[in-house]
């Protein structure tokens, strides 16, 4: 008698437990705009080679979007002229498409964060506009068309606009001239003609600073 008891029990708990639901799938920020726009984030080399799985986890539910913090950019690339370490880039790239995220690229020409080379000669003097043009295409062309369709959208050009809407003033703008922007976003179109192109910058809902950027097209 105590054994048929026990397993109508048992019964009746089996079938409860068969009529519940399916555990709910944790949603994030991203699924809460769902079709409206990406939310996204950077990662940076450490989080990529998994030394932070919170932050992956993290990274993983809440966003959608994600665009490299330092592995992009022109000194961690292309650190002496011809010589391209593509390691950290390449396991961003790859965790991006694992995950079905869309990749943002940074940063193609940026004023910091560049090697010293790319400036100067062999005898440490700066080099001429045509040919800081071409190293400046050899490396777009050459990292842009790495990724190519791989990478959804570059920074291009980052951070050469000052507060009061001026040029900051660096070496490219020193070199080159203004036309350096519009010779980048050429470069890169040509390196993947598909691929959304950006300008990067910080601060523009100030109005100085947003019409200096505004006239740069």
């Amino acid at each position: 008698m105590k054994i048929s008891i026990i397993t109508g029990t048992l019964t009746l708990a089996l079938g409860l437990l068969s009529c519940q639901a399916p555990p709910k799938k944790e949603l994030g920020f991203k699924d809460a705009f769902e079709g409206k726009f990406l939310i996204g984030t950077t990662l940076n080399t450490n989080q990529i080679a998994g030394n932070e799985p919170e932050a992956i986890k993290l990274t993983k539910r809440e966003f959608n979007s994600i665009v490299a913090e330092n592995c992009m950019k022109m000194e961690s690339l292309q650190p002496s002229e011809g010589y391209f370490f593509w390691d950290e880039a390449d396991a961003f790239v790859k965790f991006g498409e694992d995950n079905g995220m869309h990749i943002v690229g940074h940063t193609l020409v940026w004023h910091s964060q560049t090697p010293a080379w790319l400036f100067v000669d062999s005898e440490g003097n700066d080099v001429s506009r045509e040919v800081l043009i071409e190293r400046m295409r050899t490396h777009i062309q050459t990292v842009v068309g790495r990724y190519k369709g791989r990478v959804d959208g570059w920074d291009v050009v980052n951070e050469s606009i000052l507060e009061d809407g001026s040029w900051r003033q660096s070496k490219w703008i020193e070199i080159i001239g203004p036309d350096f922007v519009r010779l980048a976003f050429e470069f890169a179109h040509e390196a993947d003609p598909d691929a959304e192109l950006y300008y990067n910058d910080y601060s523009v809902s100030t109005p100085a600073k947003r019409d200096g950027i505004y006239y740069l097209a």
